[in-house]
């Protein structure tokens, strides 16, 4: 099994830095719509994950079924959360060349 040069991935990791800066700049260019309940509920969210719109139809809305809406909401933001973090995936994967990061870097 062939070792590659310890000095090639430095090199690499240092381009990784240099284009974190970039990556952040990008980040807040990003938003996701997640929804759940045929679009009945929609969250917003944007590249630094953060949600920045919430909007729920008068058809989600049932004062005698709290336990529904609870469960819209909670599926659309985890819609919304796979949605954004696979497009931060798609973002630095554009800016690294392709390189993988190692799982759980940038908290994806």
């Amino acid at each position: 099994m062939a070792v590659g040069n310890p000095f090639d991935f430095l090199k690499s990791f240092g381009n990784i830095q240099e284009r974190m800066g970039e990556i952040q700049n990008r980040l807040e260019g990003i938003t996701v719509v997640g929804s759940a309940g045929g679009d009945m509920v929609q969250i917003e969210m944007n590249g630094h994950m953060q949600v920045v719109g919430v909007r729920i139809s008068q058809e989600a809305v049932d004062p005698k079924d709290i336990q529904m809406l609870q469960d819209l909401l909670q599926a659309a933001f985890s819609d919304a959360l796979y949605k954004i973090k696979e497009k931060i995936r798609e973002e630095v994967s554009s800016l690294t060349g392709g390189l993988n990061l190692p799982p759980g870097m940038l908290g994806l």
